[in-house]
């Protein structure tokens, strides 16, 4: 599915993967989570790294629960019961994303853009620093699509996380990322906004060269 892939991610970077449907673009997200084989090459982690990974389809979007107990799903325990610090890292997490305040809300009631900032504080919860997100603004209105850019990028220039994100929000996202990596099967390009908008893949990707 992929071939000749070399990039690396620095701490607190904002990546975001863009390419064509079918470029493999989650593949390569499933590949960084162990989630399929690669056939020869490595990726290469600190040292028991957690990601914290919010999939394109998320089965949880009826799940009959407060938006509190989805984002305590992030902790990873085998334990019944969640210790005192543990409780504080998902209410940080709330807070951090804006969402303190709907933690006794029903999930189900919840709009698009809360819902995902409930899957991101999820996926916070679960990683020591880096979060995996694919396709995070999928079906959001215009605003709480920039409501979300601006969550991200504060999340790495104020503390220092480190996001990957699929998107197909060209303008959104070029504005926000510190790097591209564009996908066809290969990859095609990986740099800063300003050198992709540039190259020539860049500008028949964005329909600017034929």
């Amino acid at each position: 599915v992929l071939e000749n892939i070399s990039f690396s991610v620095n701490a607190g970077e904002f990546l975001c993967i863009i390419g064509q449907n079918g470029g493999g673009k989650s593949t390569l997200c499933k590949a960084i989570l162990g989630l399929v084989p690669i056939s020869g090459g490595h990726i290469k982690t600190r040292e028991n790294l957690k990601i914290g990974y919010a999939p394109q389809e998320c089965p949880l979007e009826k799940f009959p629960a407060s938006a509190e107990e989805i984002v305590r799903m992030g902790v990873r325990t085998r334990r019944p019961f969640l210790s005192g610090s543990e409780k504080a890292r998902v209410v940080e997490n709330m807070r951090l994303l804006g969402i303190l305040d709907l933690r006794k809300k029903n999930f189900e009631t919840l709009s698009g853009g809360q819902k995902r900032r409930v899957f991101i504080a999820r996926a916070l919860t679960a990683s020591d620093g880096v979060l995996l997100l694919d396709e995070p603004a999928s079906g959001l209105d215009p605003l709480a699509l920039s409501e979300l850019y601006t969550l991200l990028r504060t999340l790495c220039s104020r503390d220092g996380i480190t996001v990957i994100m699929v998107s197909h929000d060209m303008s959104a996202a070029l504005s926000s990322a510190d790097k591209v990596l564009y996908l066809d099967k290969t990859l095609r390009f990986f740099g800063t906004p300003a050198d992709f908008l540039l190259s020539k893949d860049g500008k028949q990707f964005l329909g600017g060269e034929k």
